[in-house]
């Protein structure tokens, strides 16, 4: 088949859609369900994310995708029973590819509420029975297991889209586009993302661990596929970050750090013991939980609007409680899709925790951006390599 009809485009006014190969047949089998237009560019970023990480790292990679952009993506590490708690899979089996979705869709949970999944390996059982319990529009993969096929079958009234990829397709080396009427073309992006790109490394602490190297390479490939401008933070395998298509670096810089530390905060232990009612479903428990770390939870105290979701009145964590955990926040990596042009970036980062940044180099003002590195003993990589990503 090399051609598929969809309901609409981007907006039920937009109609006819459909998606085509212009020569070959499609690489992708839709299994169940029907997906959309912008399921499927979701689905296509995420599985050219996934299998660049899983060759990059040699793991197991999972991606949560909303509207062309990742809202989380990591690899298989071993997963604590902190991060599980916060991921509420701490009740679960994990292979390591479902530990790999838990901490992609963990890193921001509001935001993969109806995610679409991207999987490196074929999903098994443990990321299905992970998969069919959370809100979620679809998932592609290079295939399923008998028994994972059938868990997700049934997800949604048996309407959940599930997609398997040809893992070995390769697209043309030339893309095109159509804005406006007009046919846009470019060669892909084919840069590969490793280590050979954190060689130049201006600061004065030239040290990156081997850890914080994968981490960085992580942050990259993510940023490969984010729109741009963008900005991803990286702890431990896990994106935990991301804040992407801002105007002003340093507005991708400032979301995806209060997005890392939304992600830190989840494991103070005055989080980890909400007294939620039981009847409390998994989404509504993440909006009490951002409810709780604003600013202005203590008034939503004082209007008794906890009594409908907590046993008891919670203790509010304090602003100030909340500064002198995230400084404790350690050995985070950030990688930029293209240079920083002001050390309010690298401000922004450090208190954050960023200990470790890949960016492109080539500012004006790298001076100062180095400058601002040494002044928090950062180890920064110039990698010469642009990602935007439109």
């Amino acid at each position: 088949m090399n051609e598929m009809q969809l309901k609409y485009g981007c907006n039920p006014n937009q109609t006819p859609a459909r998606i085509l190969m212009k020569s070959g047949e499609l690489p992708i089998e839709v299994l169940n369900g029907r997906p959309g237009y912008i399921n499927l560019l979701d689905a296509m970023n995420g599985w050219q994310l996934v299998k660049e990480l899983k060759k990059a790292t040699g793991l197991p990679a999972a991606a949560s995708f909303k509207h062309v952009s990742p809202a989380g993506a990591a690899v298989g590490t071993p997963i604590s029973e902190t991060i599980q708690k916060i991921c509420f899979v701490d009740d679960l089996e994990l292979s390591s590819l479902a530990s790999a979705y838990a901490r992609a869709r963990g890193a921001d949970r509001m935001s993969s509420y109806g995610d679409f999944i991207a999987l490196s390996d074929i999903c098994d059982v443990p990321t299905a029975r992970l998969i069919a319990r959370e809100v979620s529009d679809g998932v592609i993969a290079p295939g399923y297991d008998e028994q994972a096929l059938a868990i997700l079958k049934s997800k949604r009234k048996g309407n959940y889209t599930i997609i398997k990829i040809d893992e070995t397709y390769r697209p043309d080396p030339i893309e095109q586009k159509d804005v406006f009427g007009v046919t846009f073309e470019q060669g892909r992006n084919e840069v590969e993302i490793s280590e050979a790109l954190l060689q130049n490394i201006p600061t004065q602490n030239k040290k990156i661990p081997q850890n914080a190297k994968n981490d960085l390479i992580i942050s990259l490939i993510t940023l490969k596929y984010t729109q741009s401008n963008s900005v991803c933070y990286v702890k431990d395998g896990q994106a935990i970050g991301i804040g992407a298509g801002q105007q002003s670096r340093v507005h991708c810089t400032r979301l995806a750090g209060d997005k890392a530390d939304k992600w830190y905060l989840r494991q103070n232990p005055k989080v980890l013991n909400l007294p939620f009612k039981d009847s409390i479903r998994r989404p509504d428990r993440d909006n009490a939980i951002d409810v709780y770390l604003s600013d202005d939870y203590e008034d939503v105290l004082s209007d008794g609007c906890w009594e409908e979701i907590f046993t008891k009145k919670p203790e509010p964590l304090t602003r100030e409680e909340r500064k002198e955990w995230i400084k404790t926040l350690k050995g985070v990596s950030v990688g930029s899709d293209a240079f920083f042009p002001f050390g309010d970036n690298i401000e922004r980062a450090h208190r954050s925790g960023a200990e470790y940044i890949a960016q492109t180099g080539g500012s004006i003002r790298d001076d100062n951006i180095i400058e601002t590195c040494d002044k928090y003993h950062i180890a920064m990589a110039f990698t010469g390599v642009r990602l935007f990503h439109h």
